[in-house]
């Protein structure tokens, strides 16, 4: 199954000429997932050769405008384009009234189903349960009602050894079994265990967005062994003062989450457009977990397959 991500955006703030505002594209289960909507999203849609029309889900962390302004315009392109499709947005409370206000104002009226789910809990929930992966969402600590989101897939069936099928005869009972995970134990006294019977486990994928947020010792439990962490690093440690009042992350407080965590990678966002050069935050970051990258532009990240040992 594909899962990837492309970069829409990676500055924070303020669109530059090297990063726009936020915004990411995850394909996964046949579902093609926006999350976060910065002003001029859409542009960045049609510049990476996106199609508007096939996304149909839409996660908003918060409502400053790096991550929010674009929606409204990429909704309203959406219905004038001919869309019929329903579209679902998962944002924080007010989102809906925002949303509506801004299309009573226009005049605009939308010719397909726009439904907003409205994010208000203090837990981690599931938002969006779907035939291959379930979204999750969960309190961040930002200067506004702040969510992340991971994307989990379901847990995978074990596939079969064809040898092992022919050795045991196996009938298509036991094969469905099997493939959940049960052993092979039949009324003459014979138990073989499943590892014996199939290829190795791959294990669900997980990807964990944080943004904007500042760390905070529950976040390390929430996004603990994600193949993929995105977590904000919007300024290096000669900002820490500044991050701190604003509830962000420096690049080293971020790879310490991605350490104490035990995630696989960590993938630097949101970076402050005072930085013309991010050499320094890759230090940092590294010199903590040194599986550290940032994110780009109009680059496309795999989340590959790990296997059970």
């Amino acid at each position: 199954m594909i899962f990837n991500v492309l970069i829409l955006g990676s500055g924070a703030a303020m669109p530059t000429s090297t990063r726009h505002c936020s915004g990411q594209l995850v394909s996964m289960g046949g579902k093609r997932m926006l999350i976060d909507c910065g002003e001029g999203s859409q542009d960045r849609l049609r510049k990476y050769h996106q199609r508007f029309q096939s996304i149909s889900y839409i996660f908003i962390s918060h409502l400053h405008g790096d991550h929010f302004f674009g929606l409204p315009g990429l909704l309203s392109t959406m219905h004038l384009c001919g869309r019929t499709e329903p579209v679902t947005v998962f944002a924080p409370k007010g989102s809906k009234e925002a949303i509506e206000l801004l299309f009573k104002v226009s005049g605009t009226e939308l010719r397909y189903a726009l439904t907003i789910e409205e994010l208000d809990f203090e837990d981690v929930r599931v938002v969006c349960d779907d035939t291959r992966f379930v979204v999750k969402a969960f309190p961040l600590r930002h200067s506004v009602p702040t969510y992340g989101f991971i994307f989990e897939e379901k847990e995978l069936l074990l596939n079969l050894r064809k040898d092992a099928i022919e050795k045991y005869g196996l009938t298509p009972e036991e094969c469905v079994k099997i493939k959940h995970g049960e052993d092979l134990v039949r009324d003459d006294g014979l138990h073989v265990s499943y590892k014996e019977l199939t290829m190795s486990r791959r294990l669900p994928r997980r990807y964990a967005y944080c943004c904007d947020t500042a760390s905070f010792d529950e976040l390390v439990s929430i996004v603990k062994g994600s193949d993929l962490l995105c977590l904000e690093s919007t300024f290096d440690d000669s900002f820490e003062p500044m991050a701190s009042e604003k509830l962000h992350c420096t690049a080293s407080q971020a790879a310490t989450v991605a350490m104490k965590a035990g995630v696989q990678r960590l993938m630097l966002t949101h970076f402050s457009a005072r930085f013309k050069e991010i050499d320094c935050l890759m230090e940092e970051a590294r010199a903590v977990f040194p599986d550290t990258f940032p994110a780009t532009d109009g680059e496309v990240y795999e989340i590959p397959y790990r296997y059970e040992k």
